[in-house]
């Protein structure tokens, strides 16, 4: 968890801020506010209500500084546009307008500063007087053409130091000179020149740091990592032995810590537009809800979506219809195959297992003989407990121990109370900074899933004859060939490090998730632009580079491809044609050859469905045309027989082969691009069971089929169709 942080960005509003220079598209105002805004919105996003912000506006054409302190003579063209607070979405959008240019030159830094001095004093320090435990940080960004007042530049820094710890002070210059990163202003003006060394020297007496605009752009690219402070997930003891039987056993008082937490996209929250606007009543809503502006009226009138779970079941009284019930009137039950098994609260609490938290030693492996793909889960650090010297000491030499002895410890551990028991394996980790042991999940007998799989350099006939030369089967020159090419991809050290010497390509720690941190850019550049017709922005390089593989290096290996290729007998598969249904089928399934098959064969245009090979008959009578006559003709026929198989059913024994001619019949003719057909039989065909038309009352299976939602095709599921959602989901009543 991060601590209390205060930050006070002081942004140079004149009216030189105002130009586009040194061939830049933008002026050099937006240029910095790109730098601001993405910081202010990265710490919104964090919803963190210690992290708070200013923003202060020198070089204005007003003067306001909100009640800090008086205007008085060197505080003019200052404006303080927010208190030091928690920001929220709301408090971007009314900066927004804020921000520009101003028509004046008047107005002096180190004056803002002094104000920023003043915001943290007053919002850092507690009701006795004294500060409170803030990080505190002052954020300038200046083209330095503005005025400096020096005068108290000495009781300024001294201020600075003297809170625990000091305020940190970053200076970010508009073109500024820095050695460090080679570049040089050509043609600089003199007074700005003056004002960049004052201050520099200002930032290096504060023990500040100091960059250009442009670097601090630069990086703004670089993903940005997320340090938590981690929770013990077990604090207890790990022992060998039985600690309640005998006294001889070891004890040693131990914390469990998480090594590495996967970081995740934040989600997405559903709003409704509100509807109690004009009303008399006011809807709770959400804290995330926005607040939106004169372009954008639907910010502002969202409300947050809530849940409801309601329990139906099928009401007794009135087939077809469902009641509600109450949570508290269900019972509990575990599906066994296709049934409900019923378990009663008496029956569950004699097979729940009480436990006790705990970490006790069952045994130990030699390393070389651990399997890699067995730990099931992430990894944690078993580490001593904290001011416990004895228990550091301990530990410290089960660590070493193991170590030595290249073994695994494996343990039971439970880590709440009457948690279900976890078996893990311990591995000793020995660093100069830390010792301690990693830990993992293992495999109980039930989580282990045992695979065959053929092999793939032989083939065993069914007489048991091995076959080690096959049409499926590398051969010597393929396998040669994969080994060259595999071997002219090696990344291991195609790259440089800064000294020129080869390195390992894609380093773990050059590389961050593009998921996480793209979606997370997309955020903050939408927060400071609403209008949703600009076009998203590219994703940073440092993000894609790693998603293809080096080009030159693909350059290099095309020989290896190639020779590949052949020895493959790699051949390029004919496009598909595109279209959706089977009309283009003649096209698609014509031989590469010319040749009619169906032709040369004998096969008729013609097949006949077939009551004992209905489903195989139907389908081949729709493969082997393209006519529309024929189609109707199939479906007509397969309707027949579905009728005839719900009307001989002696029950509802013929219901199951029913449902499914009727399932392949629906997903034929959608694919056909025929839907009407089928919407023509099924309106036919709920008349005819609702009716008792086929054989008695057939209700049943009706409900069989509106439960397999077995009914009228729409244009959602077929754009053919002429039937709509609404009248699709009526069909069911």
């Amino acid at each position: 968890m991060a601590g209390k942080e205060a930050t006070v960005y002081i942004v140079d509003l004149g009216a030189s801020m105002g130009r586009k220079r040194h061939g830049r598209e933008v002026s050099d105002l937006d240029w910095a506010m790109e730098y601001v805004w993405d910081k202010i919105t990265t710490t919104v996003a964090t919803g963190r209500k210690t992290a708070l912000m200013s923003v202060i506006g020198v070089r204005t054409d007003d003067s306001d500084l909100a009640g800090v302190m008086p205007v008085e003579d060197g505080y003019e063209n200052i404006t303080v546009f927010s208190p030091l607070k928690q920001w929220l979405l709301p408090d971007i959008r009314g900066l927004q307008g804020k921000v520009k240019p101003s028509s004046t030159d008047n107005g002096d830094v180190m004056s803002a500063v002094a104000v920023a001095v003043q915001q943290i004093d007053a919002a850092t320090t507690g009701t006795t007087g004294k500060p409170l435990k803030f990080d505190r940080r002052i954020i300038i960004v200046t083209d330095g053409t503005g005025s400096l007042d020096t005068s108290d530049l000495g009781q300024i820094t001294s201020k600075l130091k003297d809170y625990d710890p000091p305020v940190e002070v970053v200076l970010l210059g508009v073109d500024f000179d820095d050695p460090d990163s080679g570049y040089k202003e050509e043609d600089k003006d003199a007074h700005k020149e003056d004002n960049e060394t004052t201050l520099k020297e200002f930032v290096d007496q504060c023990d500040g740091n100091f960059g250009t605009l442009a670097e601090a752009i630069e990086q703004l690219a670089i993903p940005r990592i997320k340090d938590t402070r981690p929770t013990p997930s077990y604090r207890g003891t790990l022992t060998l032995g039985d600690s309640q039987t005998y006294d001889t056993t070891i004890t040693i008082d131990v914390e469990r810590y998480p090594c590495i937490m996967p970081a995740k996209p934040p989600t997405a929250s559903s709003f409704v537009v509100r509807t109690d606007l004009g009303g008399v009543g006011a809807s709770a809503q959400s804290s995330n809800t926005v607040v939106g502006d004169d372009d954008h009226p639907m910010d502002g009138q969202l409300s947050a979506v809530r849940n409801q779970r309601v329990y139906q079941v099928d009401n007794p009284d009135e087939p077809g219809e469902k009641m509600n019930v109450e949570p508290d009137d269900l019972e509990r039950g575990f599906e066994y195959g296709r049934t409900a098994v019923h378990i009663s609260e008496s029956d569950a609490n004699v097979v729940k297992l009480e436990n006790d938290s705990s970490l006790q030693l069952l045994g130990f492996i030699r390393a070389e003989e651990f399997e890699r793909f067995l730990p099931m889960s992430r990894t944690n650090f078993i580490v001593p407990q904290k001011t416990n010297t004895q228990a550091q000491l301990a530990l410290s030499s089960f660590i070493h121990a193991l170590y030595e002895a290249e073994c695994y410890a494996v343990a039971r551990l439970v880590a709440k109370q009457d948690k279900a028991p976890l078996l893990i394996v311990m591995v000793p980790h020995i660093t100069p900074a830390y010792e301690a042991l990693v830990e993992a999940e293992l495999p109980f007998e039930e989580d282990m899933r045992r695979y065959k799989f053929p092999p793939l350099d032989k083939k065993l006939t069914i007489s048991g004859k091995t076959i080690t030369e096959h049409k499926d089967l590398p051969n010597a020159e393929l396998t040669q060939a994969m080994s060259d090419y595999v071997d002219a991809l090696d990344l291991s050290e195609y790259d440089k490090d800064d000294e020129g010497e080869p390195t390992e390509y894609a380093k773990i720690e050059d590389s961050y998730s593009p998921l996480l941190h793209r979606v997370n850019q997309i955020i903050r550049w939408r927060a400071t632009h609403s209008d949703p017709t600009l076009p998203l922005p590219d994703p940073p390089q440092i993000l894609t580079r790693f998603s293809e593989p080096p080009s030159d290096l693909l350059q290099q290996t095309e020989a290896q491809l190639k020779t590949l290729k052949q020895a493959a007998d790699v051949k390029k598969v004919p496009p598909k044609s595109k279209g959706r249904g089977k009309r283009s089928r003649a096209d698609r399934d014509k031989p590469l050859s010319g040749l009619d098959i169906d032709a040369l064969l004998g096969n008729p245009k013609r097949v006949k469905i077939d009551s004992n090979n209905l489903i195989p008959s139907f389908k081949q009578a729709l493969a082997v045309t393209d006519d529309l006559d024929a189609i109707q003709e199939a479906a007509d026929a397969m309707a027949t027989q579905i009728r005839t198989l719900i009307r001989n059913s002696v029950g509802d024994s013929a219901y199951g082969r029913a449902l499914e001619a009727l399932r392949v019949m629906r997903d034929e003719l959608t694919e056909l691009e025929e839907p009407e057909i089928w919407n023509v039989f099924a309106r036919e065909l709920k008349g005819e069971l609702l009716g008792g038309k086929l054989g008695g009352d057939r209700r049943e299976m009706w409900w069989k089929v509106r439960g397999s939602k077995y009914g009228l095709i729409d244009r959602k599921r077929c754009f053919a169709s002429d039937v709509t959602e609404e009248e699709a989901a009526q069909f069911y009543k």
